[in-house]
């Protein structure tokens, strides 16, 4: 090892022996102090090399910016005091050690005294609210500030003020990154300059197309910027958004005058937290600094191809004259400090016309606000022009209220407007839309569509005016002469005479207003249905003057008429055939089969039968029932029902019913008289179907023969329960012409039920047939002391909601 300590280097620092010396002595000295020692490699030697001047790099900008600072204090101070340049930086030397302030902080005050600029009062500001809150930073603050905007006035370029602005100013307030972005009038943004971003990130990011949504548009659109907590939490894309997706942003629009020249775009590694009114104030500042580089950068560039040579308020003015719409030039009116505050009204073209009625020379040259203070009203027009100005984005607006420009103005009174920015000026330009021609227009849609003709005729003159609607509607040529009133009676159906007569009495002797209908024969054959309607103009000495009408084609109404006319006839013809039906339907129904039948003479048997026809006539349908004592003594019970309604399955019942009744005194049995019962269905006209199901009781033996023929199993109630019998297998009745159906026999004890019904006793739309079923078991338990009772109970809880005829037959033995 070395006996000689390594010789110190610049500010004390100690030297890094050469990648031949020993690595003991290469110690590495970073901004915040020491870390330790460095690698024995050479690269870390390198690397270590690379820090350290890179530290020295940004030490001499710093102390160059500090240098500047000073000398600008001390030339402030020669003006002041009148002395020269040596006794003016003693003075600012013995004044900062009685401030017990370092020469830099006090040359920053002296410059903030001495300016007065928007820079001091952000300044003046934060230095009051620090030292009011016993921080030390408050002087070092105000010095970050002035030599951010040093380095940035001092820049080369819009990439050289990122630099500066990051280094002197942000990441003193934990910024790691910060983008300009110039904004182009079509909306789009342009990355002027960048810091703390790769240069693959800018390249990427070199240009946003109008309308597309990022963290640098909403700064853009936003009047006092946006300040995101995190990244994450917007969703909107950014430059910089993959290297910290969670960390916050600022973006501040840069203008200047009222004139926005781009966005300011600042990144944080870490989630932002609210800001201080001075740090936002702070970053203003330095937004309001960009804007001055980035005038110049789109002078320079021509930022998102805006053109470099922009035509001034002359060349607009030329422009404007050229024009057939009102027009005026405006310029942007600026206070004191710089701030937009209106637009002067630079020119008026030959168009023009003020709605208030003053002259052009009185409104040219005038403030915009002052001329017309309802543009700041309920359509915000001045703001619009104002943000034209600011963006350079054009606003177009179609039937816009031009009451925000003067009272004066009718409610009615419409515009389309268009502003755009041309250079540092505004053109505002719009069309006043003239109401009467558009009422007009309005009229004339309105004549057509409805096939409406005007006339006026003198009658002292004879002269005659028509339209051309009327034209058509008599079917003659614009350039023939158009047909008096008196003559029309001789155009008219002769059948129609007397009524126009009457009409042409009513109008011109009379002299009251008139209306008629005729048949309108037109020259090419055509015969149009008409209504006139007129009325009499008089003077003041009650004399005829002139008549003034309309004539309508109500050709496609009268037709209308007739067709429904002939309509109802047809179908009031048809309502009363059906309700005849219905009626002799609902009448051969009743005959054969009335709501009750007188009880059958058995011994030991009772016997009940119920019928309920539909609710509704037009339903009548071919439900039926039977029950008789047959020669053998032998008890015919049985129901069915014929497929369909009306007076065609009314007839098919009484047929079937009849057939049913005259093959039971065979003697057969229920399967036998069921299969010729299918038979007679099959072969009767209109193929028809229906279900039935058929059952002998002989008395002797309690004992109940049955079949059926697609119809529901009779029900046995015996004692609390009740439960259906058994199926035995049966096809409908008229599907095929040779069926064999089953049979079963059941034994009857005393007090014994059996049931026999149609669907129309239980069918629900909304419900199985198994559903039902249990339904109607359920109810059937609980047996009333007579059968009669039990029909009824069965009728009056009936959970059916189809509106079909039902019918009940029932027997008890005992």
């Amino acid at each position: 090892m070395s006996e000689h300590p390594p010789e110190p280097g610049r500010d004390g620092e100690p030297a890094l022996e050469g990648a031949g010396g020993p690595a003991e002595s290469a110690v590495s000295v970073t901004p915040t102090g020491p870390v330790g020692a460095a690698p024995a490699t050479p690269v870390g030697r390198l690397a270590a090399t690379v820090e350290r001047l890179s530290r020295e790099v940004r030490a001499a900008q710093a102390e160059a910016e500090g240098r500047a600072l000073i000398e600008l204090a001390k030339g402030i101070l020669v003006e002041r005091l009148g002395c020269g340049p040596a006794q003016a930086a003693r003075q600012l030397t013995e004044l900062a050690e009685q401030a017990q302030l370092t020469p830099l902080e006090f040359a920053v005050d002296v410059i903030n005294q001495a300016a007065r600029d928007r820079m001091s009062e952000v300044t003046d500001a934060f230095l009051a609210a620090t030292r009011d809150a016993d921080e030390t930073d408050s002087e070092s603050a105000a010095v970050r500030l002035r030599a951010a905007e040093s380095g940035a006035l001092a820049a080369d370029d819009t990439q050289a003020v990122a630099d500066a602005l990051l280094e002197q100013a942000l990441r003193p307030l934990g910024a790691v990154a910060v983008a300009i972005w110039a904004a182009g009038s079509d909306g789009s943004l342009t990355l002027a300059g960048s810091a703390g971003f790769s240069s693959a990130e800018a390249t990427r990011w070199r240009y946003v197309p109008p309308d597309v949504a990022t963290v640098a548009r909403s700064g853009l659109t936003e009047r006092d910027g946006q300040w995101i907590t995190s990244l994450a939490e917007t969703g909107l894309p950014s430059i910089g958004l993959h290297h910290h997706p969670d960390g916050g942003r600022a973006a501040l629009p840069a203008g200047v005058g009222g004139r926005i020249h781009g966005v300011l775009e600042i990144a944080w590694p870490t989630v932002l937290p609210p800001q201080s009114p001075q740090i936002v104030r702070q970053v203003e500042a330095l937004a309001e600094l960009c804007a001055h580089t980035l005038e110049t950068y789109t002078l320079l560039h021509g930022a998102a191809q805006e053109p470099r040579l922009l035509p001034d308020a002359a060349e607009l003015i030329d422009l404007a004259d050229g024009l057939h719409d009102p027009a005026l030039v405006l310029v942007p009116h600026l206070d004191g400090s710089g701030h937009l505050v209106d637009f002067r009204i630079q020119h008026v073209n030959n168009r023009f016309l003020d709605p208030a009625g003053r002259p052009r020379a009185v409104v040219s040259g005038a403030l915009l606000l002052e001329a017309y203070p309802m543009a700041a009203g309920e359509s915000e027009l001045f703001q619009r022009i104002e943000r034209v100005y600011a963006t350079g984005e054009p606003f177009r607006a179609r039937r816009m209220n031009l009451t925000a420009l003067v009272d004066e103005v009718p409610l009615s009174a419409v515009a389309d407007i268009s502003v755009s920015r041309h250079g540092s000026a505004v053109l505002f330009i719009w069309r006043i839309e003239d109401e009467t021609a558009r009422l007009a227009s309005l009229l004339q849609h309105a004549q057509r569509l409805g096939r409406i003709g005007g006339f006026e005729q003198h009658v002292l003159t004879g002269e005659i005016t028509w339209n051309g609607q009327l034209f058509d509607l008599f079917g003659r040529p614009q350039s023939s002469t158009p047909v008096p009133m008196e003559e029309l009676p001789a155009h008219a159906h002769p059948d129609d005479g007397t009524s126009i007569r009457r009409f042409l009495r009513t109008l011109l002797h009379h002299r009251r207003p008139a209306s008629a209908a005729f048949r309108l024969q037109r020259p090419d054959g055509v015969t149009r249905h008409i209504r006139v309607v007129a009325e009499p103009v008089l003077d003041t000495d009650g004399r005829l003057l002139l008549v003034r009408g309309a004539c309508q084609d109500i050709s496609a109404q009268h037709w209308t008429e007739v067709a429904l006319a002939a309509t109802r006839d047809q179908l009031a013809h048809t309502e009363q055939q059906a309700t005849e039906r219905n009626r002799l339907a609902l009448q051969l129904q009743h005959a054969i089969m009335p709501p009750t039948q007188a009880p059958l003479q058995v011994p030991d048997l009772q016997v009940a039968v119920r019928y309920r026809p539909a609710e509704t006539e037009q339903l009548v349908g071919g439900d039926w029932y039977d029950a008789v004592v047959l020669p053998s003594r032998l008890v015919l019970v049985c129901v069915g029902d014929v497929a369909g309604h009306g007076i065609e399955a009314a007839t098919s019942m009484v047929v079937l019913r009849n057939a049913l009744r005259g093959l039971a005194v065979t003697g057969a049995g229920p399967g036998q008289l069921l299969s010729w019962l299918n038979i007679v269905a099959h072969n009767l006209a209109g193929a028809i179907t229906a279900t039935a199901v058929c059952g002998l009781y002989d008395p002797a033996r309690n004992t109940l023969r049955w079949a059926r023929a697609g119809h529901l199993p009779p029900v046995l109630v015996r004692g609390a329960e009740a439960a259906p019998l058994p199926l035995v297998k049966g096809m409908l009745l008229g599907v095929l012409p040779d069926v064999t159906y089953e049979e079963d026999e059941v034994q009857l004890d005393a007090e014994d039920t059996l049931l026999m019904f149609t669907d129309g006793l239980i069918e629900r739309r909304d419900r199985s047939v198994e559903e039902s079923l249990t339904h109607l078991l359920t109810t059937a338990r609980t047996a009333p002391s007579t059968l009669d009772q039990q029909l009824d109970r069965l009728l009056t809880y009936s959970r059916s909601d189809t509106d079909d005829d039902t019918c009940i037959v029932g027997i008890r033995v005992g």
